[in-house]
């Protein structure tokens, strides 16, 4: 099986594709998600997880590609590899995360792994926290040169209930209709959700 992931739908997956095919894993085996990995709560990654079998193994780019959550890594790989007793490699570092090498070694070789781990999921989760810390540091100098401008939002008027009704209808997909409104994913569920709270309300 492979794992890929990209923090979001604007990003491109495919040099981690690439590399999955090139190590002869069939496309159905290829579990790719378009999400943050501050947690686990991704579709792909929980479908993985349920079709994954003792013996099976997993390659993902790297640990990030993984998560980013310290303990989480943690709590999954050891889950992946002790409870279910399938096997992770990363391609990145596979001389230090290919956990067939642990195993082959032992208690000793649970200790290493271990410690491997506390070490570079913590690096992760530091490169993750300095990277929102950039980003912040970004906002505020943009917001100070007038530059910044915000996440764009949707007013729900008369353009956003017409493109709802079709998307509802199945009549566009909510590619067409994040397109048509000019917006992103997160953006669009969001509108969507406080637009139908609204018609609840006014239902009752």
């Amino acid at each position: 099986m492979g794992y890929c992931r990209v923090s979001s739908a604007e990003q491109n997956e495919t040099r981690q594709l690439l590399k999955m095919k090139s190590l002869g894993i069939d496309d159905k085996y290829i579990f790719i998600d378009k999400q943050s990995g501050k947690d686990f709560d991704r579709i792909e990654y929980q479908l993985m997880k349920r079709f994954c079998e003792e013996g099976d193994l997993i390659y993902v780019d790297s640990l990030d590609r993984l998560g980013r959550n310290y303990d989480g890594i943690i709590n999954e790989w050891k889950y992946i590899t002790r409870i279910v007793n399938a096997n992770i490699v990363c391609l990145d570092n596979e001389t230090l995360f290919d956990s067939r090498k642990f195993k082959s070694m032992g208690d000793i070789g649970q200790l290493m792994e271990d410690q491997f781990l506390s070490l570079l999921s913590y690096v992760a989760e530091q490169e993750r926290k300095k990277l929102k810390q950039r980003q912040k540091e970004g906002i505020g100098i943009a917001k100070m040169q007038g530059k910044y401008k915000g996440r764009k939002k949707i007013e729900l008027n008369s353009k956003f209930e017409n493109i709802y009704s079709k998307w509802k209808n199945s009549e566009i997909t909510a590619t067409k209709a994040m397109e048509l409104l000019e917006v992103k994913k997160n953006t669009f569920y969001r509108r969507v959700k406080e637009y139908e709270a609204k018609l609840e309300i006014s239902d009752k």
